[in-house]
């Protein structure tokens, strides 16, 4: 059983798909519940099953009705994807405290409920793998997007920090850290259309393959995390 948010379009939508390729059920939640139940007839196509929780990722009960709707399913909980996130890259004496707390409660507020309703039963099962969807700009700081980095750092030290704490109960923690991707991310709030049609970017299935390696590694190892950068962009 596999927990998606944000899964309603780029990232989330891809990794649903390569984790229901592998035979996974998936509980997939975003705001966009159209998006949602389109994307269940995507995976039922390919022979795999998805239910639907569509709620605000930065919402409690949103976490609780999506970790209880995946209990009913099958029990257990074997994967949670934290991947809800948004950007707004504006300089940092143009970014009111309204974009600080949009960003900070989409990135991290989000990871940290779901991954605390997640935890308990990953512990009862001593299991199972978390993801947090980063960014390379969790890596590195980047002129006009200070507080979004701020963010992305958080989630980054967020699964540092849970690897510690969860790896004694047999939970393997990770975060995947790419660069720009080619996805409705960010357009209006930094990015254009036009500019993510003519970059280089990642594709949102490029990034799902590192999130499909994350979730299929050998029981005795875990990754910590993935940095990925295209092919035509430097360090």
């Amino acid at each position: 059983m596999v927990i998606i948010t944000g899964a309603s379009a780029g990232i989330g939508k891809a990794s649903a798909l390569a984790l229901a390729g592998e035979g996974a059920h998936i509980v997939l939640t975003a705001r966009r519940k159209e998006r949602l139940d389109d994307l269940v007839h995507e995976i039922k196509k390919l022979g795999g099953d998805a239910t639907v929780v569509a709620g605000d990722g930065r919402e409690e009960a949103t976490a609780k009705n999506t970790v209880e709707a995946a209990l009913k399913i099958t029990g257990k909980i074997d994967i949670l994807v934290n991947n809800a996130g948004m950007g707004i890259y504006k300089n940092l004496v143009d970014t009111s405290l309204e974009d600080y707390d949009t960003m900070m409660d989409t990135n991290m507020r989000s990871g940290f409920l779901f991954t605390r309703y997640v935890a308990p039963e990953m512990i009862k099962q001593k299991g199972g793998t978390i993801l947090m969807l980063s960014s390379m700009a969790g890596v590195y700081g980047f002129a006009g997007e200070a507080v979004y980095c701020a963010t992305k750092f958080a989630q980054v030290g967020f699964a540092q920090a849970l690897d510690k704490e969860l790896r004694p109960h047999g939970i393997k923690v990770g975060a995947i850290c790419p660069g720009g991707v080619k996805t409705e991310f960010a357009i209006g709030t930094g990015r254009t259309q036009e500019g993510v049609d003519k970059s280089g970017m990642l594709e949102a299935e490029d990034v799902a393959g590192a999130v499909l390696l994350a979730c299929t590694q050998s029981a005795g190892s875990r990754i910590i995390e993935i940095q990925m950068r295209p092919m035509v962009e430097a360090l």
